[in-house]
């Protein structure tokens, strides 16, 4: 924020913040009262801005005052459910005002999305960064092996999302988007094994990413408590449709 002098002896009042560049500016002069008597418009845009800024860490950057207030919500939206967890329980617990909080994001709703995205892409670049010249069908194997027993974050909040998103409309346009996203890396995932020649070229890419969510999303619903599996049966059910999945010249070993 910046004070800037212009012709008259008035002031022009500078906003830039947060990964948005939200910009405000205001032409102030010296004494000006508002219509209605309230103090001067300078006051009334300087309340606002403190009250937007007020919380923040010293030392600590906006990046940085993001990821606090992410982490802070996914643990939140897991333990307490999206309808349990409160703005100011995020806030307090990433150590920040609610101001600071709606600087960042403008309601619960994108805060829970944003946890959604901002995990979903952790967990899956740490997979890929494990072992990178790992074929398509071997990532999809092992994200599916670890279903039954999943107890990442991110399985939690998904659930949360969506279940929200029946009952709240505000929470359902973001969680759509959130879904379709997830649909079309999956699909496009899909696209690379069959350019590989890993998965069968004639299979819908769509459909197939429809599959991969209904699991996801379902061993988040059906967890080990109300139904549990063993490792080794679900690997081998697994193996079976990734086998089936395959193009069939490699299914029979003779030409199509």
């Amino acid at each position: 924020m910046s004070l800037r002098p212009t012709p008259g002896r008035s002031f022009q009042v500078l906003w830039v913040h947060g990964p948005t560049r939200h910009r405000l500016a205001r032409t102030v002069r010296p004494g000006a009262r508002a219509r209605s008597g309230t103090p001067a418009a300078l006051t009334n845009l300087m309340n606002v801005l403190l009250i937007l800024c007020m919380g923040r860490i010293a030392g600590v950057t906006a990046a940085e005052t993001r990821e606090r207030l992410l982490r802070a919500a996914a643990d939140a939206f897991a333990r307490q459910g999206y309808d349990g967890t409160r703005v100011a329980d995020i806030a307090a617990a990433a150590g920040v005002s609610n101001g600071a909080l709606y600087a960042h994001f403008g309601s619960k709703a994108e805060l829970l999305v944003a946890a959604l995205r901002t995990h979903g892409r952790q967990l899956l670049a740490e997979l890929f960064a494990a072992e990178p010249d790992r074929s398509i069908t071997e990532l999809l194997l092992v994200i599916g092996r670890s279903l039954p027993r999943r107890r990442d974050p991110c399985g939690n909040l998904v659930v949360e999302g969506l279940a929200a998103a029946r009952r709240d409309a505000d929470v359902a346009r973001p969680m759509r988007d959130y879904v379709g996203e997830r649909a079309a890396w999956i699909a496009d995932l899909i696209r690379v094994g069959q350019a590989d020649g890993d998965i069968d070229a004639g299979l819908s890419p769509a459909a197939l990413a429809h599959f991969c969510l209904l699991l996801v999303i379902g061993s988040g619903l059906v967890t080990p408590d109300l139904h549990a599996v063993s490792d080794q049966d679900w690997s081998v059910l697994l193996g079976r449709i990734a086998a089936a999945l395959a193009p069939r010249q490699a299914q029979t070993g003779a030409p199509r």
